[in-house]
C-alpha cells in the first residue's frame, strides 16, 4: 500500500456515498481506505457495508482520536486524512506521492473549494487557501497528508477536542513547510448554509483567536457545537 486514506465518521450516512464513490473512482487500486466510526447511530454503518474495500474500525468520538486510531491500523507509507463530506481531485495519489518526492517534503495539503456557486463562498475558499499558503497552517478541510513515519515521530494528532489540525500543523512545520497542492478537494457547504456564511466566518475567526490566546480546545468545542 502506498497511501492509506483515513476517514473519521459520525452520523454521515448522507455525505459518505459521494465521498467513497469518489475515492474508488481514483485510478489506483493501491489506496487503502479506513473508516473510523465514533459511535454513529444513523445509517452510517449500513452505508459502509456497501463498500467491501473499506476497513471499518471503531474509536472514541472525536476527530483526533478517530484519526489516530485509523493511522495506527494503516499499512500505507503515506497517510491522508479525509473528512467524510470531502471529495478528492482526480489522480490524488499521484499528486501526493510525486509532489512529496519532487519537492522533498514530508507533509502537505490540497487547496479546498467549498461546494457552492455562491460568490462569497468562492471568496472564502480562496482566502482559506491563501492564508494556508502564507502561514503553513493546514486545516482538515484541505485533506492533510503526511508520511507515516513523520506522523509517528510527532506523536500523531494531539488529544484535543477542536483545532487538532492547527495543533498538528505547528508540530509538522518543524520538519519543513507543507506541500501545497493547487488541485482542490471539494468540501460540503452544509455548515455554511445551515448557520449562515457571515456568522460561520465570524465564529471560526473568534475560535481561532481564542485558541491563539490559550483557550482550551474542549471549551472551544462546546462553543463550536453550540453547547
Amino acid at each position: 500500500m502506498t497511501i492509506t486514506v483515513v476517514v473519521p465518521v459520525l452520523n454521515e450516512e448522507n455525505a459518505l456515498p459521494a465521498t467513497l464513490d469518489n475515492l474508488f473512482a481514483q485510478r489506483h487500486d493501491a489506496i487503502e481506505v479506513i473508516a473510523v466510526d465514533g459511535g454513529s447511530d444513523d445509517g452510517t454503518r449500513g452505508v459502509l457495508a456497501r463498500y467491501p474495500r473499506v476497513q471499518v474500525i471503531e474509536a472514541p468520538r472525536g476527530r483526533a482520536a478517530q484519526m489516530n486510531a485509523g493511522a495506527a491500523r494503516a499499512r500505507g507509507e503515506t497517510l491522508l486524512f479525509l473528512h467524510a463530506d470531502t471529495r478528492l481531485p482526480q489522480d490524488a495519489e499521484r499528486l501526493v506521492l510525486d509532489g512529496l518526492r519532487k519537492m522533498q517534503r514530508c507533509w502537505g495539503r490540497f487547496n479546498v473549494r467549498i461546494d457552492s456557486a455562491r460568490p462569497l463562498l468562492r471568496l472564502v475558499s480562496a482566502m482559506m487557501n491563501r492564508r494556508s499558503r502564507l502561514t503553513g497552517v493546514c486545516t482538515g478541510d484541505q485533506a492533510i497528508f503526511v508520511v507515516a513515519d513523520t506522523f509517528a515521530r510527532v506523536g500523531g494528532y494531539g488529544s484535543v477536542a477542536l483545532m487538532e489540525d492547527i495543533e498538528l500543523s505547528s508540530r509538522l512545520r518543524r520538519y519543513g513547510a507543507p506541500l501545497a497542492i493547487r488541485a482542490a478537494v471539494v468540501t460540503s457547504a452544509r455548515r455554511w448554509e445551515r448557520d449562515g456564511v457571515l456568522r460561520t466566518i465570524g465564529l471560526m475567526w473568534w475560535l481561532r483567536l481564542r485558541y491563539f490566546f490559550g483557550a482550551s480546545p474542549a471549551r472551544l468545542a462546546r462553543t463550536y457545537d453550540g453547547r
